[in-house]
C-alpha cells in the first residue's frame, strides 16, 4: 500500500481526533456526517485489490521479473478435484396399485328416461289388469245370474209346453206357425282353472213343433237356392226332383215340416268387456247378434227375454242397448 493511500484516511482520522481533543468549532451534524463517511469508506475498502496494486508497484520498482507493468498474469487458482455428487438415496419403488375398473354410470339421462317410461308402463299395465279383472268378474257374475234364470225358466216350460204364438215367414206366402214348445235345455261352460274358472258361455236351446207340413215347388236355378236356405235355417225337409232328358233338374217339390230349432248363446267377450248374444231362429228364421253390457243383465232384461221366447210383447231390444 502506498504512503499516499495510507496517509489519506489516517490524516482524516487524526484530524478528527485532534479536532475532538482540541474542541474545534463544529456542530454535531458535521461530526455525524464525518462518521458516516468514514464508515462508508471502511466498508468500501477492498483489501485484496490493495494487495494486488502494492505487488505490481513493488515489481515495477524492483525490476525483477516482468518489467512491463501492463503484463500482469492473472492468478491461477489451485486445481481442486471436482466434488463427486452425493449419492441420492434410492427411493423404495412400490408396485403400482391395481386400478379398479371404471364403474358404469347408471345415472345417465337415457337410462333415467327409459326407467321412467318403464315405471309408467308398469303402472298402466297394473291399472289395466285391475280394470280387466273387475270387468271379468262382472261378466262372470252376470252369466251366472243368467244361467240360473234360464235354467229355472226351461224347467217350467218343459212342464207347461205352451203354444208359441209366433209366425216364421219362409218364402212368398209360406210360413211356419201354430208351433208348440217341445223341450228346452240350458247349460254353461267355464274356463280352465289356470285361466280363472270364470263362466264364459251360457247356452239356451229349445225345439218348437207344429202339426202341419208345407208343400213347396221351385223351378230351375231357384231349386238349389231354396235348398241352401233350408239348410241354413236348420229346417227338416224332403225334396223330390224332376229332371229332363239331359238329367237337368227342371223343378223340385219340397215338403217342409213345421219344426223349428231355436238357440241363444250368451258368450263372454273378455277382451271387450261385453257379452255377445248370438241367436238363431229366435224372433225370425235366421241369425242375429246382440252386444250386451254385463251391467244390463238384470231382472227386467231377463223377464223381457222370457217374454220374447214366449212370443209376448217385450222391450228386450231396448233394454239390451242400454
Amino acid at each position: 500500500m502506498s504512503n499516499s493511500e495510507k496517509t489519506g484516511p489516517l490524516s482524516v482520522i487524526l484530524d478528527a481526533i485532534r479536532a475532538k481533543r482540541e474542541r474545534k468549532a463544529g456542530t454535531g451534524k458535521d461530526i455525524e456526517e464525518l462518521e458516516a463517511s468514514l464508515l462508508a469508506d471502511i466498508e468500501a475498502f477492498d483489501l485484496d485489490a490493495a494487495e494486488r496494486r502494492a505487488r505490481r508497484e513493488y515489481l515495477a520498482n524492483s525490476g525483477a521479473g516482468m518489467t512491463d507493468p501492463t503484463l500482469v498474469f492473472p492468478e491461477i487458482a489451485p486445481v481442486r478435484p471436482a466434488a463427486k455428487p452425493a449419492a441420492a438415496p434410492v427411493a423404495e419403488v412400490k408396485p403400482p396399485e391395481p386400478v379398479a375398473p371404471a364403474k358404469v354410470d347408471t345415472g345417465s339421462s337415457l337410462l333415467d328416461q327409459l326407467r321412467q317410461r318403464a315405471e309408467i308402463r308398469q303402472r298402466e299395465i297394473h291399472s289395466e289388469l285391475a280394470e280387466r279383472s273387475s270387468a271379468n268378474e262382472a261378466i262372470d257374475q252376470a252369466l251366472k245370474h243368467l244361467f240360473f234364470y234360464l235354467h229355472e225358466l226351461v224347467q217350467q216350460l218343459n212342464i207347461i209346453k205352451p203354444e208359441i204364438p209366433r209366425d216364421y215367414p219362409l218364402i212368398e206366402q209360406f210360413e211356419l206357425n201354430q208351433l208348440n214348445w217341445q223341450e228346452g235345455f240350458a247349460d254353461y261352460r267355464t274356463q280352465s282353472q289356470s285361466a280363472g274358472a270364470l263362466v264364459e258361455l251360457v247356452t239356451f236351446s229349445y225345439h218348437l213343433s207344429g202339426g202341419t207340413t208345407l208343400h213347396i215347388e221351385r223351378n230351375g236355378p231357384s231349386v238349389e237356392r231354396f235348398r241352401a236356405m233350408l239348410f241354413d235355417y236348420g229346417l227338416p225337409f224332403t225334396c223330390k226332383e224332376f229332371k229332363n232328358e239331359r238329367s237337368y233338374v227342371e223343378r223340385a217339390g219340397f215338403e217342409v215340416r213345421s219344426d223349428v230349432s231355436v238357440s241363444a248363446r250368451w258368450r263372454a267377450d273378455f277382451s271387450k268387456g261385453v257379452i255377445a248374444l248370438e241367436t238363431r231362429n229366435l224372433e225370425r228364421l235366421g241369425s242375429a247378434l246382440f252386444s250386451v253390457r254385463p251391467q244390463c243383465i238384470d231382472q227386467a232384461l231377463l223377464d223381457d227375454f222370457g217374454r220374447l221366447i214366449l212370443g209376448q210383447p217385450n222391450r228386450f231390444r231396448e233394454l239390451a242397448k242400454r
